[in-house]
């Protein structure tokens, strides 16, 4: 028996546990006490989907944005669950980027961005971004807010630097799709969408706007 077994079974009866039950909090006290994030991010890529469901879903509760190509590659992972949990945890993981201050800065942006203040938000993102250029989800946020304000070069501009940092971020591949989209670059939008689409294939939204541009750019 493998001696990893122990702790494969754990994992699994603490994921069926949160399945029953719901509690995030729970979960995460649990595997913290017995897991490392190393670890985690080794059964992130178990050869059972039940297993690597577990460590995607604990990954995005608590891991910080080290364990980012594990749950980048868990976007395109066979099993659709695997995938589902990867999408909703890893924006959680972007998020983490950064330390206590950068964080609790950065969801005030995205507070600014949800109450449609993006002018506020724009100002905010370039002030975080200041002290921490490296951060990806700030220039995200600040794209955000640019496309917004109808600003979409500048948008595209910040998406770039987004996925420069982090390859990973889908979001601003098919943000920088949408602005592009705007500006009438209908070959320049077919080819972030596609970007987007290949870092996480459940993008549906986005394959449709795939399909539709290839169809009008062919026909051309």
């Amino acid at each position: 028996m493998s001696s990893d077994s122990p702790r494969i079974a754990a994992l699994a009866a603490l994921y069926q546990r949160y399945l029953d039950h719901q509690d995030s909090a729970a979960l995460v006290a649990s595997v913290s006490e017995i897991y490392t994030q190393g670890t985690l991010e080794r059964l992130a890529e178990h050869p059972h989907c039940l297993v690597r469901r577990a460590a995607v879903l604990a990954l995005g509760f608590l891991a910080d944005y080290e364990a980012n190509p594990v749950m980048g590659r868990a976007l395109t992972d066979d099993d659709r669950t695997v995938r589902i949990l990867a999408e909703n945890g890893i924006r959680g993981v972007w998020a983490r980027a950064g330390n206590a201050e950068e964080s609790r800065l950065l969801e005030s942006i995205v507070r600014l961005n949800a109450a449609q203040r993006y002018q506020e938000a724009v100002r905010r993102a370039g002030e975080l971004i200041q002290k921490a250029p490296w951060f990806a989800e700030p220039w995200n946020q600040r794209a955000l807010a640019r496309f917004a304000l109808g600003q979409y070069a500048d948008c595209i501009r910040d998406c770039h630097q987004a996925l420069e940092i982090n390859p990973y971020h889908f979001a601003a591949a098919a943000g920088m799709g949408q602005a592009y989209l705007h500006l009438n670059d209908h070959v320049a939008a077919l080819e972030a969408f596609r970007r987007a689409l290949r870092l996480n294939p459940g993008l549906e939204s986005i394959r449709v706007q795939v399909n539709r541009l290839a169809r009008m750019i062919e026909g051309k």
